[in-house]
């Protein structure tokens, strides 16, 4: 696709960009600034043409909802609340798992791998 090209826009921005260009253009801006103006506020508001990639397929909704239940964890961590379930261990770095170890005295977590750390921590809770 050139640059400058419209072809993955849909009809609907089309039409906003050609409004929102007549618009500018009452006002006694030049042609070629309001066509400018115009595809620039269309990319602010939709974020361009129609775009395959990431997150596109996430709803609003359901971002919105992830958002959500990552504050409340953050909240709960922050209040020092225990984990809601064992199996988070394992995405934790090692060096997550040794700094709990050590809060939870475990002895010899010096020299245990990653997986003897969680069967650790877990035989702990």
């Amino acid at each position: 696709m050139p640059a400058g090209s419209k072809a993955k826009y849909s009809d609907k921005q089309k039409r906003q960009a050609a409004h929102i260009e007549a618009s500018y253009e009452e006002k006694g801006v030049s042609r070629e600034t309001a066509e400018a103006r115009a595809w620039a506020t269309v990319n602010k508001q939709s974020g361009g043409g129609e775009k395959s990639g990431s997150g596109r397929k996430t709803s609003p909704a359901a971002k919105s909802r992830a958002r959500h239940d990552s504050a409340k964890r953050a909240v709960a961590t922050r209040e020092g609340k225990p984990r809601s379930s064992a199996s988070s261990l394992g995405t934790q770095s090692k060096e997550a798992l040794m700094k709990e170890a050590r809060t939870k005295g475990i002895t010899g977590r010096s020299k245990m791998r990653k997986q003897e750390l969680i069967e650790a921590l877990q035989k702990a809770s």
